[in-house]
Order: C-alpha cells, then structure tokens, then sequence
C-alpha cells in the first residue's frame, strides 16, 4: 500500500516519519516544499502538487491546518478529479460540520471519506502512543486500522463522520481551560509568596491533578516557551472552532471566552509561534495590570 501525506508541519512530519519506518510507501506534499526535505532523505516520495500524491495512492491522508486549507489541496479542479476510488483521511482538527460537508464533497467526487484526528504532541508521535479518534462506518475503521494502529495502539471507532471531529474539539477545550487556570493559579502561588514545589506536592496529591500541570509547569517557571509542541495559535484556531459549533447549542460558553481572551492577549504579546504555556505570561501580564 502507498500512502500519500499531504501537510508535513509540526504533527504530519513525525507521523509521515512513522510511517517510513514501518516500511510503508509515502508519497508527500506540503505547501511549504522545504519541510519536505527531511521526508525526501527518509526516503519518501515528494512532489510539487498535491494531485501527483492523490493520483499516485490508495490511501490519503491529510494533516493539514484547517478546512480553507484542505479544501484548497484535496478539492481544488486538478486535484478533485483525482479523489475517485481513494480514501480520504481527514487526521487535523476541525468542526463537525466542515467535516461533513469535505465528506460530502469527496464522496460526490467518488471516493470515501473518513475522519480521524488524534490527541497528544509530538513526544507521543514518535513513541506511537496518539488516540486516534475514528469517526467512520465501522467497515472503514475495520479495513484502515491497521494503518491507524502506526499512530497509536488503540484507534477508538467514535461514531458516524463529525463525531471524531466533535471530540476532539471537546478535548482541545479542555486543553486550553486546563492550561489557563493551571497558569492563574501558578501565578497567584507566586504572588503570595508560596513556595512553588509545596504548591506542586500537594497539588500532585490530590484529585486535582493532571499530567499537563508538571508538562507545563518548567516553560511557564522559566517564561521559555520555545520548546514547540503545539503553538498558541492553532490552540487559538481550535477554540474559535469549538467557540464557533458551541453557539448553536444552550451551553453557556462564559468561561471559554474568558480562555479566548488569555490566549488573545498572548498572540498580541509576539507568542503566537511559541509553545501554548506562554498563556503563563499572559495571565501575569493582566494581574500585574489589574
């Protein structure tokens, strides 16, 4: 089997990376041809249009930003004409209704469409430890595990397409409201004087917990957030996302906003390329200001 990997960014270079080093065949594309070039010495396939990769694949999967930007590579005239007889596998972040309509869209163009976005960063990449969340027929999700299982070991058939995508927003909320409030109260530890290793003991302690807190905790000590694993500005992307299908529901969605605002306000302040836990220096920023 060939697999085409269209999006070689942050998370789609490791798990192209996986891929060829199980020996299975990639072919890839990327808008940005330089990030090919490690793929290429790996001994990948590159090419310089998308539609060379689908033309060329069975399977196709994409790691790219955003619906705009898989609309632009998968369904684009050339590259359209192309989709029949493949499966298309949708493996970024986006809303339940985008999914949908791509869905509807390759399906009208004669192939099949199924979702499958994952949770955790890089480390958890090249360990092979992502969930991967399936949103398919469960003969698809039977016929492509295999593949799946290179990322993970347990793919988690979720439901019918959008409901992976539904997931995942959930889980990326909770990412940043976890995040923000770990920061609030890391930083009014240190207003108060409390020394911070007594704050991490009994917090570690208690059901409050979560492995995030000791992930974060030395960037956000340091105010160093250049260690990339996934940066502000796609979780910016995400919340809007979730912020975006939420409104359509009766939730109350007060707190998430205030999430928005932090994270705003961290882009303003030339984070936007960094790690997420510069949400830290946001939330010192307002109280200092407060």
């Amino acid at each position: 089997m060939k697999v085409a990997f269209l999006g070689t960014g942050l998370m789609g270079l490791p798990m192209a990376q996986r891929l060829l080093e199980a020996n299975v065949d990639v072919i890839a594309y990327n808008r940005t041809p330089e990030k090919l070039e490690p793929l290429k010495a790996a001994g990948a396939e590159v090419v310089t249009h998308p539609y060379q990769a689908i033309n060329a694949a069975e399977s196709i999967i994409l790691m790219l930003s955003n619906a705009a930007a898989i609309y632009s590579v998968l369904l684009s005239d050339r590259s359209w004409r192309t989709v029949a007889g493949r499966s298309i596998i949708q493996m970024g972040t986006i809303t339940p209704t985008e999914s949908q309509e791509i869905s509807e869209a390759v399906v009208a163009a004669g192939g099949e469409y199924i979702e499958a976005p994952v949770l955790g960063s890089i480390p958890e990449v090249k360990d092979g430890k992502l969930i991967v969340m399936v949103g398919a027929h469960q003969e698809q999700y039977q016929r492509h595990l295999e593949l799946f299982k290179h990322f993970g070991p347990e793919p988690l058939l979720v439901g019918s397409v959008g409901t992976a995508s539904a997931l995942k927003l959930a889980l990326n909320q909770l990412i940043a409201s976890l995040t923000t409030a770990f920061a609030l109260s890391l930083g009014f530890v240190q207003h108060q004087g409390i020394n911070v290793d007594l704050f991490m003991y009994i917090l570690r302690q208690s059901a409050l917990y979560a492995p995030i807190f000791d992930k974060k905790l030395q960037p956000m000590l340091e105010g160093n957030y250049a260690n990339l694993n996934f940066p502000t500005k796609h979780l910016m992307k995400d919340v809007d996302l979730f912020i975006s299908e939420a409104k359509s529901t009766s939730l109350n969605l007060s707190s998430i906003h205030g999430v928005r605002d932090i994270l705003e306000m961290a882009m303003k302040m030339s984070f936007s390329e960094t790690d997420y836990s510069s949400i830290f220096s946001a939330i010192n920023a307002s109280t200092d200001g407060a």
